[in-house]
């Protein structure tokens, strides 16, 4: 064999070697973890729930936690970190007057900061007035009037006849009027389908809460459940005169039409 091809041949096979060893050295390396970093722009913090908060809850600064929010989506019913640092402090002991669920936003509007009123004058709608009335469970659809509900009251009483003897009438005397709590209990409780107490508040116009109070002197008021599919069906049915305008006459009125008069 000649001299110089006997060298090529070495080289060759040397360098082969050298491939080898370093193809088994890079495949036996670690791979290399890639590490993206999420870059978030354009992004703020809101107050947010960490945990349920239910309607009348007194709430604590472990209620909240910062988020990260877009700052598209970012508007004044929300508190952000950079306008309000302090927030969490801030609406420590304040009362919740609506629920809230894991990650809400938080609403100002929505919680009662301490030492700026109950949690009822805060369910209230601008120029309404609570007012609550005496129920029993029979007066009242079996108890199974809730918080929320919309209802009718009734009015029961005696009058005098024509004649020597008495009769009993019954008239609607206000219509469709918002149910704000029975008993002490301001929402549905949980896993019951209803709910017992000695007294029903409801939400009315102070011309309302007035009717409401002689019905309570004239006789006895009942509650009658209004469907939450027809609930304005009828539209407003509220009786507005009751007391009529003659010292010593009380008039009845429905939806407009006279229904009784009589003295008191």
């Amino acid at each position: 064999m000649n001299k110089s091809r006997v060298i090529v041949l070495g080289i060759a096979f040397v360098a082969a070697i050298g491939a080898a060893l370093l193809a088994k050295n890079i495949v036996a390396q670690p791979k290399t973890k890639k590490v993206v970093q999420k870059e978030f722009m354009n992004t703020t913090h809101v107050l947010v729930a960490a945990k349920p908060i239910k309607l009348g809850d007194l709430v604590s600064s472990g209620h909240f936690k910062w988020q990260r929010w877009p700052k598209d989506a970012l508007t004044s019913k929300l508190i952000d970190q950079a306008s309000n640092m302090n927030a969490k402090a801030d609406y420590d002991k304040a009362i919740a007057r609506s629920e809230f669920v894991v990650g809400e936003a938080i609403n100002p509007r929505k919680l009662i900061k301490k030492g700026t009123g109950g949690v009822m004058a805060a369910l209230l709608t601008s120029g309404m007035r609570a007012v609550s009335t005496k129920i029993k469970e029979e007066t009242a659809a079996g108890g199974f009037i809730m918080p929320d509900d919309h209802v009718d009251v009734i009015l029961s009483r005696q009058i005098q006849g024509e004649g020597r003897g008495s009769k009993y009438v019954s008239n609607t005397v206000l219509s469709n009027v918002r149910v704000l709590a029975i008993g002490q209990t301001l929402d549905q409780p949980k896993g019951k389908q209803t709910a017992t107490g000695r007294t029903a508040t409801l939400e009315l116009t102070p011309g309302q809460a007035e009717i409401l109070m002689l019905a309570n002197k004239m006789g006895d008021v009942s509650l009658s459940l209004r469907s939450l599919s027809k609930r304005d069906a009828n539209g407003d049915g509220t009786i507005t005169n009751l007391r009529g305008d003659n010292r010593g006459t009380v008039r009845m009125f429905k939806f407009g039409q006279k229904v009784q008069a009589f003295g008191m």
